[in-house]
């Protein structure tokens, strides 16, 4: 009689190396668990007290930051569940800019309740149905929140009530400072007949080591950390530009040759033909008028001399994304081959200047107009770590003007809108029958999550705060009510109209909705099949020809 050992189920089905996790192996409650571990990691980063992290990628990169985006590009995570979280945060970042901590947070909270729900014999479709309709109530009630509006998008007073509330979530006691920077940026180029044409990439950020964040400045124009390559160095009057996108100097070919000279007058006729050839294409493009030359590779010492004897000013700029943006400031056409123009390629700058910022050398192409199409914040700071995070608060400021464009109502800020939330929600669940009434109820009770967190980061007692907002939320004109994080009141509340704390409305019901999707989706996964991972050594990375380019 032969003996039976005993097989893994489905063994016949995949492949060696697969892995099936289903229900019966608590499939749903390691999802759930696997969020909340990275929702965890978040938490204490949210908001204007929020706590730093450092986080060291696999290129030995290190990033000093709370932004929950950066973060979790960073972060590499492989557990499916997750990635499905994370692609959410990614597509509130690429919507709205702010409010991905919020995602990810939320969603994770939901999570956590309905572990408790499933716990207490709630089915994850009964779960799934009560959440669905507790976000449609919300998608709904949000309207009725709203305390404010931005009038007018070119007036300073109107834009900071949007900008300087995001970026005090990531740089707080510097936001007046950095929402002055963004906004002068954004007057420069937002035209106020057609602020829907506003394209968040026309602001460009410069970094530069040195001096203070009171230091940094608004140009007009686009900035490269660099000076041109020849003797001229500036252009004072209108000029015409050619962009060229390939190498400038004498085109070689692939296979070695060897020559063999036999005497002086041979060394010197070898290469004469070439530099005439080489000068022949600088008078080209000298005579159709061209005063500037932007090369989008290297530039050879030969080519560079006869550009100087024309008096034409080179500059180099090795990341393809600026060299578009250059092409698209002038008007001009990025040409692949060398030679003189033709006038519809060529663009038209009206001032280039070489200027000393702290030490390093910059050129600036500005144009003349009332509306420029592109400003640059030239940014100063003591070390890499913090201007790579004043960057990102500036690019989440430049981004709540999209969602500004988008939709004007305003909500208040400082938690003041979850616990009007919990409130309503809470309310309606009480007028739902069956069971999905505990599944809306316990979806309420999910937004405390971010004035608890509010509170917690700032020093404050969650408990008590809490209570204190409910009860004034429960009282007339209580909706205004928030957490004070700088504690100056007796009740530890502050009115948020007052100290205009507001939340965009299009950005709180856009993270909200993507939360509750979210969550929803992890919680409707019974099974996950993953299958063995290509074995061997990764790849490496192709170098990009010229310089890399994080932005392309």
């Amino acid at each position: 009689m032969s003996l039976k050992l005993p097989q893994a189920p489905n063994a016949g089905l995949f492949k060696q190396g697969y892995q099936s996790h289903n229900s019966a192996d608590g499939a749903i409650i390691r999802n759930i668990e696997a969020v909340r571990e990275i929702s965890s990691i978040l938490l204490t980063s949210m908001g204007p007290s929020g706590r730093n992290k450092i986080i060291v990628n696999k290129h030995g990169r290190i990033f000093v930051t709370n932004d929950a985006a950066t973060m979790v590009n960073e972060l590499e995570i492989v557990h499916p569940a997750v990635k499905l979280l994370i692609t959410a945060s990614k597509q509130q970042e690429f919507e709205m800019g702010d409010n991905t901590n919020v995602v990810i947070i939320l969603a994770g909270e939901l999570l956590n309740i309905a572990e408790k729900l499933i716990h207490t014999g709630l089915s994850v479709t009964e779960i799934i149905q009560g959440y669905n309709m507790a976000n449609k109530y919300v998608m709904e009630t949000m309207e009725k929140l709203v305390v404010d509006n931005v009038e007018s998008i070119t007036e300073t007073d109107q834009l900071k009530k949007v900008i300087k509330p995001v970026i005090a979530a990531k740089q707080y006691g510097n936001e007046e400072a950095i929402s002055r920077l963004v906004i002068d940026a954004v007057k420069l180029i937002m035209n106020p007949k057609r602020p829907q044409a506003f394209n968040v990439d026309n602001v460009r950020v410069v970094k530069i080591m040195g001096a203070s964040l009171s230091s940094s400045q608004v140009i007009k124009g686009m900035v490269f950390p660099r000076e041109p390559e020849g003797h001229v160095k500036n252009i004072t009057t209108k000029s015409k530009v050619v962009v060229f996108n390939c190498p400038i100097d004498i085109s070689t070919t692939e296979t070695k040759g060897t020559v063999l000279l036999h005497n002086a007058q041979e060394m010197l006729d070898f290469s004469k033909g070439e530099e005439q050839q080489l000068d022949q294409m600088c008078k080209e493009i000298s005579d159709s008028g061209v005063k500037v030359v932007v090369a989008g590779a290297n530039v050879g010492e030969l080519a560079l001399h006869y550009f100087n004897r024309y008096g034409i000013l080179v500059l180099r700029v090795p990341s393809k994304f600026d060299l578009r943006r250059v092409s698209q400031v002038c008007g001009a056409t990025p040409l692949p081959r060398l030679g003189a123009p033709m006038p519809d390629e060529m663009g038209e700058v009206d001032v280039i200047e070489t200027r000393e910022i702290g030490g390093d050398r910059v050129t600036v192409f500005r144009q003349n107009e009332s509306v420029s199409r592109t400003s640059t914040i030239v940014v100063r700071g003591a070390t890499q770590n913090s201007l790579d995070d004043i960057e990102r608060a500036i690019d989440d400021g430049v981004n709540a003007i999209k969602g500004l464009i988008k939709d004007n109502r305003l909500l208040p800020g400082a938690g003041a809108v979850e616990i009007e939330l919990v409130k309503l929600v809470t309310q309606y669940g009480e007028k739902t029958p069956g069971l999905m009434q505990l599944a809306i109820k316990n979806y309420a009770k999910a937004f405390e999550v971010i004035p608890r967190v509010l509170a917690e980061t700032s020093g404050l007692d969650p408990s008590e705060t809490l209570s204190t907002m409910y009860a004034q939320h429960s009282t007339e004109g209580g909706l205004v009510k928030g957490v004070d994080i700088d504690m100056s009141t007796d009740d530890n509340l502050v009115d948020v109209k007052k100290a205009q704390i507001f939340d965009l409305l299009s950005t709180k019901r856009f993270a909200y909705d993507l939360a509750t999707e979210a969550a929803t989706t992890i919680l409707s996964i019974d099974q996950i099949i993953m299958a063995k991972r290509a074995g061997g050594p990764q790849v490496p990375q192709q170098r990009r020809p010229g310089n890399w380019d994080q932005e392309d």
